[in-house]
This record gives C-alpha cells, sequence and structure tokens, in this order.
C-alpha cells in the first residue's frame, strides 16, 4: 500500500502540473513523473535491509541468462496474432482493411521528450523497472498470481490517468469519446495477466517484460488500428489471458509462494 501511494504521489506530482504547462515544459515533468515508481521501487529495495532483496533486483535487472526467449518469442506473435483478429473482427463493425498499415506517425507528440519513439521506448524500460523491480512480487507475497494479476492491472491502468488530461499523449488523443477512455482503462486489467505470465514464464526477469511492453508499445502506435478496433482488441485480449490462465493454472492459482517468495525462490539460507 505504501508503494503504491508513494509511486502515485511522485508521479502525479509531476504529471498533475504538466497538464498546465506548454509542452516543451510538460515533457520534463512527464519524464520525471514517469521514473517515479522505478526509483520508488529501487529505494524500496535498498532501504528494506534484505540481502535476498537486494540480490534478486541485481539477478532480475542483469540475468540475462534468465530470460526464456522461446517464451517471450511467443509472446511477441500471440500479440501480433491479438492484433490481426482485432482488425479482422472489426470489419463486421464497419472498420477497413487499411488497417493492416503502418501509421506515418505516432498517435502523440512526444511531449517534448526528444521523439516519440524515443518516449515509447523510455516508457517500456522505465516502467517495468518499477512494476516488476519491487511493485508485482509485493503484491504476489499476499495472494496467488491470478489475483495478483487482477489487482495490479486495475492500479498500473489508474496510474495513467492524469494523461488524459496531457496535451499531445496517446490518452488525452482518446478524450473525444468516453468510451475509448473507459476502453483504455480496462483493458490493462487483461493485458495484466498477460504480462504477469511473461514475468514468470522467463523465471520473474524484467527484460522480458521490457521487450514485451515495448512491442505491445509499439504495435499500438504504429499500426493503423482504429480507436473503435482497439475496443474490439480489448476483448481479444481478455479472450487471450483466460487461456493463458487456463493453460497454465499452477502458475497463476498455487499459493506455495505467499509469505515466503524470495525464500521459495532462493532458499531460506540464500
Amino acid at each position: 500500500m505504501l508503494f503504491f501511494a508513494l509511486a502515485y504521489l511522485f508521479t502525479w506530482l509531476f504529471w498533475i502540473p504538466a497538464i498546465f504547462v506548454p509542452q516543451e515544459y510538460g515533457g520534463i515533468l512527464m519524464l520525471f513523473g514517469l521514473l517515479a515508481p522505478a526509483v520508488v521501487s529501487t529505494v524500496f529495495v535498498l532501504a528494506s535491509g534484505s540481502d535476498l532483496l537486494k540480490k534478486d533486483l541485481k539477478i532480475k535487472l542483469i540475468g540475462l541468462y534468465k530470460v526464456k526467449w522461446r517464451n517471450v518469442l511467443i509472446a511477441v506473435v500471440q500479440f501480433a496474432g491479438i492484433v490481426v483478429c482485432s482488425i479482422l473482427l472489426s470489419l463486421a463493425f464497419g472498420q477497413s482493411l487499411d488497417q493492416f498499415a503502418f501509421t506515418e506517425d505516432f498517435s502523440f507528440t512526444g511531449v517534448g521528450i526528444g521523439s516519440a519513439l524515443i518516449t515509447v521506448t523510455l516508457a517500456s524500460i522505465i516502467e517495468e523497472v518499477g512494476w516488476k523491480g519491487y511493485c508485482e512480487d509485493s503484491i504476489g507475497a499476499y495472494m496467488n498470481w491470478f489475483w495478483e494479476s487482477m489487482l495490479f492491472g486495475a492500479l498500473w491502468s489508474f496510474w495513467h490517468f492524469p494523461l488524459l488530461f496531457i496535451k499531445g499523449t496517446y490518452q488525452a488523443g482518446l478524450m473525444v469519446n468516453p468510451l475509448y477512455v473507459v476502453n483504455f482503462f480496462i483493458s490493462g486489467i487483461p493485458l495484466g495477466f498477460i504480462i504477469t505470465w511473461v514475468y514468470l514464464a522467463s523465471d520473474r526477469s524484467i527484460l522480458a517484460c521490457m521487450i514485451y511492453h515495448l512491442f505491445v508499445n509499439f504495435l499500438q502506435e504504429k499500426i493503423a488500428m482504429t480507436p473503435e478496433t482497439k475496443c474490439v482488441e480489448t476483448i481479444v485480449v481478455t479472450v487471450v489471458a483466460a487461456v493463458i490462465v487456463l493453460a497454465n493454472k499452477d502458475m497463476f492459482f498455487e499459493t506455495r509462494h505467499v509469505g515466503k517468495l524470495l525464500e521459495t525462490r532462493y532458499g531460506a539460507d540464500s
């Protein structure tokens, strides 16, 4: 609870003022806000007094050997399939095959942080340091990964709320229709299940999540899907997330790690 309170506080402390300043200054505030969860996460670990927690963060950050590249590839191809299925299903609602194309530019301006591509890349990398460095495990230590995914997806989604009001962001572009806004926040929940699966399947590797997050952000921005199709996409993501959970019941519903996550991973005497 304290982690989320501070992560929200220090993110929104920068993002809310960004609503009211010119974009060139707002970009700097956006960057500081984006850094907040990673900074809070790292401080929590370093100040914990737990050598095991510090060891775990180090291994998650630099343990490239932990990444199960086959699983990451499956996850990436799977999300590409989600995009394809969503576009094809959207044809029934009057959308066009023209969506199978790359957009000329990103849907947001980058709000002053270099290029939009750099913004997407930074967001993917920095966010995962915060969310996987401490956050997900801090929830998972108290419950199975199914309920952790549900709770994390909702909290992670709502964390983006101030972006709706910052000119030039992707989220601000959704304000033309309340349905698009609601869809954005709902979509974070099933996606949270898939990201948890990517995380656990690669032995809690932050790098695996960074790669997947970057790929998702890139496709969401560069494939010419309409906002209506992204609503269809949320349904497809939910179905895929349900299939993943059913195919990995032990992963999502086991409680052997509850109360002893790191001890289970490294052994009590590590």
